[in-house]
């Protein structure tokens, strides 16, 4: 498996799929869906189907005829399960005005239903959602992953995703999809390191009732294997600090530009605060300090684009990124691949969209998706989590892109090795950091 995996938008399955015999890729579509119905759903017997005019209607047909060859039967009424072969991945916007009670009758069946391509009314290229949409339990995807069946809203409504081979060759795609692979790539220490050169990240954060913010971006960063945490918080932090991060160095906020000029890399923001001096104070850190830095929680407040003088990695979530691009949340979360790649080209740098599907985008690049994790890490300090890692990979000499997806890759995965699965907390993933990273 390679670490970046292809995500196919329609205009880019079009082009793989010109010149190719198309009566021969449907019936391999086709076929390809109802060997996948009868394997996950063998106990269903009546099947609807509904069928669009286009080539996803004929790929829908064609799995049809081959289930009635099967012994399934054809119906209107009582199913065990439904096929979508209604709109296909040509969809731009919402569906037309008659086909929404037909995605309505899909949803209301109440029972299992199998996406032909794409579930009806997903954009394919954007994974955004206009208007009436399938619910699916099951996608069956042709040749390749669907930029809209990993992106949200689109990824919500997709269910499991089963990839069919209809005979086509790998293509190069605008956007990528993360494999765990990628985490191959992050620099081991050597017998040579010592604690210095294994990355030394300054951590700056940290205000009344929220020491614990930067605690855990200093662990995490610890735990995805910096050798050197230093964190630089107001004085009246850092007796907390002291109890609850051993390991890392303490300096007060006053003292933070003197510490950053030993630093590898910064993490600026995690419960710093919004008052008037510490939007003024990251500002100078981001204009002055000639290291790379990630800026996330309210470290993002109030932030405008700058001549900075290093890489820059942006965190935020859909509110964050909201107010950057002065937007209401729910247009992000409608628009979340088209909003982080418009912050990536305002502020000139790498910009992650966290969330299920966290969306790493740079400027004049594809955007990489990453959606490796449990719904478990939907919890608060997580995202301080993922700040303290993508500093410790910034730290060792990562490229600003790649080091953020593979952070985003090693907290995912990191719910995975966690003990928890139910009432997890940011500590657990912490500490779940090194058998996630481990490659031994």
């Amino acid at each position: 498996m390679a670490e970046l995996e292809p995500l196919y938008t329609a205009e880019e399955m079009r082009a793989a799929e010109a010149g190719h015999d198309v009566d021969a890729m449907m019936q391999r579509a086709g076929a390809a869906v109802a060997e996948e119905l009868m394997r996950r759903f063998p106990d269903a017997r009546r099947v609807v189907l509904h069928a669009g005019g286009g080539a996803n209607g004929g790929d829908g047909r064609i799995a049809a005829e081959i289930l009635r060859g099967q012994g399934r039967e054809l119906t209107d009424e009582r199913p065990d399960i439904v096929i979508d072969a209604l709109l296909g991945t040509g969809l731009k916007g919402a569906p037309r005005e008659e086909t929404s009670p037909l995605i309505e009758q899909i949803n209301s069946a109440g029972v299992p239903v199998v996406a032909v391509d794409i579930p009806s009314g997903v954009n394919a290229s954007t994974g955004e959602v206009a208007g009436a949409v399938v619910r699916a339990d099951l996608t069956v995807t042709m040749h390749g992953p669907k930029v809209g069946l990993s992106v949200a809203p689109g990824r919500f409504h997709s269910g499991e995703i089963a990839v069919a081979d209809i005979g086509l060759e790998p293509a190069e795609t605008e956007h990528r999809l993360v494999t765990p692979e990628i985490l191959a790539e992050v620099p081991r220490r050597s017998a040579r390191d010592n604690k210095y050169t294994a990355g030394h990240v300054l951590v700056v954060g940290g205000s009344r009732g929220m020491t614990g913010a930067p605690a855990l971006a200093a662990r995490a960063a610890l735990r995805a294997d910096a050798g050197y945490v230093t964190i630089a918080a107001p004085g009246e932090c850092l007796p907390v600090l002291e109890t609850l991060v051993l390991e890392a160095v303490k300096r007060p906020l006053e003292q933070a530009f003197e510490a950053a000029t030993k630093a590898k890399a910064l993490a600026v923001g995690p419960g710093l605060g919004r008052e008037e001096k510490s939007t003024a104070l990251v500002r100078r850190l981001l204009a002055e300090v000639d290291v790379p830095a990630v800026v996330d929680a309210d470290a993002l407040f109030e932030l405008e684009p700058g001549e900075w003088s290093a890489p820059r990695v942006l965190t935020p979530h859909e509110g964050e990124l909201a107010r950057l691009l002065g937007r209401e949340s729910k247009e992000i979360a409608a628009h979340r691949l088209a909003s982080v790649q418009e912050a990536a080209e305002r502020f000139d740098c790498v910009v992650v969209l966290k969330g299920e599907d966290s969306l790493v985008a740079a400027p004049g690049r594809g955007v990489l998706v990453c959606a490796l994790g449990l719904p478990s890490l939907s919890t608060a300090g997580t995202g301080d989590v993922l700040t303290g890692v993508t500093a410790a990979f910034l730290a060792k000499g990562m490229e600003p892109r790649r080091a953020a997806a593979a952070a985003c890759a090693a907290q995912q995965r990191a719910s995975h090795e966690a003990e928890q699965r139910y009432g997890l907390i940011a500590r657990d993933v912490v500490e779940a950091l090194p058998r996630a990273l481990a490659r031994d």
